[in-house]
């Protein structure tokens, strides 16, 4: 049995973690944090932590925020797909 699109695993308002993944240059790291703010105010400042690659050349950005809703998520989720710097979201 499959269940109807809206419902949800999560319960909103709720704590997430949005991982995701690309080169470690600067365009990538503020194409990322720009696109997560612009869909999540009032971010604290220990939102993001960064993890580089063993070989340096890629970098995963964990943002953790407090989401609103399930569209909050899956726009955030569509505009980081498009990002061009952007190689994985999670």
């Amino acid at each position: 049995m499959t269940q109807p699109e809206s419902s949800s695993l999560l319960s909103f308002p709720c704590e997430f973690a949005v991982k995701v993944f690309g080169n470690k240059n600067t365009e990538f790291e503020t194409a990322v944090i720009s696109i997560i703010h612009k869909h999540c105010e009032n971010l604290p400042e220990n939102a993001f932590s960064y993890r580089p690659s063993k070989d340096g050349k890629y970098l995963a950005i964990t943002a953790t925020l407090t989401a609103q809703s399930k569209e909050q998520l899956d726009t955030l989720y569509k505009e980081l797909s498009s990002n061009p710097n952007v190689l994985m979201v999670l």
